[in-house]
């Protein structure tokens, strides 16, 4: 009775340790990442998570693998602080990876997200834009009806997306085009997709009131049916990056530019994108309104004033222009 009375207790004292082992907090004291891949056993990665310092006991975790059971996901966890190894074994059985935010505004062009995904982590600028450059197979089915892209300009969807930090610029590109073909898709973009997501990015670096898309869609397509030059500032600037001659201002040299960019110089529309829209900017180049104007000027407000013809768009620019010189001249800066 004696020599099991003493069994009893070494087994409690057995039990009290695993169960201290298992459920006390216990981690590293600096930010820690664990990189599981995928068909990783049980065995494997509670050794890797040992060897991390995130857990302390190996065999524990496997023991808690016994009892809990379950699929343990791949991927890249980060741990910062202590836990219960039963917080870290829930947070693998459940696949809480470790991802990074990547958000793109409306109107980013691909130099605007190139820049983006440095600043994010996600490798260097040019790396980026050389693979926005590259992968134009990933919108072989939406450029069939024109010419062939250059890049992937205009089909990189604006969002948030949550990438792991090794994610290449080909898995990130991917997702955001694949993002595109959702929300297209639900919008009834199926014709003329090339030209309308041209349209759509001209209307998004032309104007930011979502009501007032549809209005300048309907002057570019009117600008558009009687031969007018769309003369857009945004195109003109487009061509100066493309160039790499942008200097933060629109020059007269960049009026006079031969880039089929140029709105001012070439009719019609220009040869891509020039940024990459959102909903609102699709939606207004799938239905523009139906009016007779043909020009447009923002006021002093930021909102925008239409008028149907060169008479009136120059009150309209007057009017403007006297707004500014009267609210420079009210905080004492000289126009």
């Amino acid at each position: 009775m004696k020599f099991l009375g003493i069994l009893v207790l070494l087994l409690l004292i057995a039990l009290a340790v695993v169960a201290g082992v298992i459920y006390l907090p216990y981690g590293p004291s600096t930010e820690t990442f664990v990189d599981i891949a995928p068909g990783t056993g049980t065995e494997t990665i509670a050794a890797q998570l040992q060897r991390s310092g995130v857990i302390r006991n190996r065999l524990a975790f496997y023991l808690l693998r016994l009892k809990t059971g379950g699929t343990l996901k791949a991927g890249e966890y980060r741990f910062d602080g202590q836990l219960p190894m039963t917080d870290v074994y829930q947070r693998i059985l459940h696949g809480d990876v470790y991802t990074r935010a990547f958000t793109i505004p409306e109107g980013y062009n691909i130099f605007d997200i190139a820049q983006a995904a440095e600043a994010a982590g996600f490798g260097p600028r040019d790396t980026f834009l050389a693979a926005e450059r590259q992968h134009t197979e990933l919108i072989a089915a939406f450029t069939a009806d024109g010419p062939p892209p250059v890049s992937l300009e205009g089909y990189l969807f604006p969002d948030t997306y949550q990438f792991s930090r090794h994610a290449t610029p080909l898995q990130i590109l991917s997702a955001m085009v694949r993002r595109f073909h959702q929300e297209s898709a639900q919008l009834g973009l199926t014709n003329d997709v090339s030209q309308t997501v041209i349209m759509a990015s001209l209307i998004e670096k032309e104007v930011r009131q979502d009501a007032e898309r549809p209005l300048v869609a309907g002057v570019f397509v009117n600008r558009l049916a009687k031969g007018i030059p769309l003369a857009t500032d945004p195109s003109v600037i487009y061509a100066a990056l493309l160039d790499n001659r942008w200097r933060g201002t629109i020059y007269a040299s960049d009026l006079q530019s031969p880039s089929p960019y140029n709105t001012y110089k070439h009719a019609g529309l220009p040869p891509g994108p020039i940024a990459n829209p959102g909903i609102a900017a699709l939606r207004a180049a799938m239905r523009p309104a139906r009016t007779d104007y043909l020009y447009f000027v923002s006021d002093a407000s930021g909102h925008t004033r239409f008028s149907a013809t060169l008479q009136e768009h120059a009150q309209q620019v007057q009017s403007y222009r006297l707004a500014q010189k009267h609210q420079l001249s009210g905080t004492g800066v000289t126009p």
